[in-house]
């Protein structure tokens, strides 16, 4: 009794951070025991830090300061976000274009995705190999924007032009990236081509990954259909590529720019095409502004990681 008492007392009278000391030396205990793997991770980390994570960090730091490249930074605070969302009218219009674009390819182009790689997945290993190359080619084929800008020439003898005066629909040719009425339109389009890429693989492994005995299962449980069968199997079995092609989708929408600069120029007529990465681009690779092109990409950051989140709560009610 009293052996236990006095190891009561000893507990309790331990300092407040022997857990965290504790815990620490437990850590540091499994790092000795696992050196030689965080050796092999070590050059990756090292270069992730350097070339990714410290870049972020320095560009929200300044975001708070006013920086040309050939002079010191000069802090100014929150100048920079009050003349982003007060004085920059153009960079209003781009968040709308931006927002525009991500709500139409991105959930739209997550689904192509995914109903693609269902369909696909269903058919034998040759003609579903061929198929994949087939809709993967267009995400990672450094010409698909020269094909749609002979497509949408601007002068008679763009495919699009020729087809609509050949059939007196039209009686002088359009200027398709030109015009701020089509421009948009065309864009979506385009991106959308494009956007059956990285998640399409993700989810046609996904799917290839499923244990065939939870079919059988879910079939003796009450599964009656494709579509239970896919909302209540197919989709919970594989939520990390649902999660990961989601990601990429969402990335991929708000990132979007170097589509709008090769269809519709630097600045596009009337910014009617300008998104927040164009924006960030101008002030920060031409006007060389790099305070304020901190303060843009620090508000998409923010964008990008709210949406993921309101995503992955999405996501989480799959199969319930």
């Amino acid at each position: 009794m009293n052996k236990d008492l006095v190891v009561r007392r000893s507990s309790v009278s331990q300092p407040p951070d022997s857990g965290l000391r504790g815990r620490l030396g437990r850590n540091w205990k499994a790092v000795k025991k696992n050196k030689v793997a965080y050796m092999f991770a070590a050059p990756y980390m090292i270069l992730f830090f350097m070339f990714t994570a410290l870049p972020v960090i320095i560009s929200l730091a300044l975001g708070f300061f006013s920086f040309n490249l050939l002079e010191a930074p000069i802090f100014v605070g929150m100048d920079n976000y009050i003349r982003l969302f007060l004085e920059d009218d153009i960079f209003i219009k781009a968040i709308g274009n931006t927002f525009l674009l991500a709500v139409m390819v991105g959930p739209i182009g997550y689904l192509m995705c995914l109903l693609f790689a269902w369909l696909i997945n269903e058919l034998p290993k040759s003609l579903r190999t061929i198929l994949t190359l087939i809709f993967y080619a267009p995400s990672i084929s450094g010409n698909i924007y020269l094909v749609w800008g002979i497509f949408f020439n601007k002068d008679a003898y763009g495919y699009a032009n020729a087809i609509l005066l050949k059939y007196n629909i039209i009686s002088s040719p359009i200027l398709w990236f030109e015009n701020p009425q089509y421009m948009m339109i065309l864009v979506v389009i385009v991106a959308l081509w494009t956007s059956v890429g990285t998640s399409f693989l993700s989810f046609i492994a996904g799917l290839q990954g499923i244990d065939r005995t939870l079919y059988e299962a879910s079939a003796m449980d009450g599964i009656r259909n494709r579509w239970q069968e896919l909302w209540y199997v197919t989709l919970p079995s594989m939520k990390p590529q649902l999660m990961f092609g989601a990601v990429m989708s969402i990335t991929g929408a708000f990132g979007a720019g170097a589509i709008v600069t090769a269809l519709c120029g630097m600045p596009s007529v009337d910014y009617a095409a300008h998104t927040i990465v164009n924006h960030l681009e101008d002030y920060g690779t031409i006007r060389y502004e790099m305070g304020y092109a901190s303060a843009i990409a620090t508000i998409l950051f923010i964008i990008m990681i709210g949406t993921n989140k309101l995503v992955q709560k999405l996501l989480s009610k799959v199969g319930e």
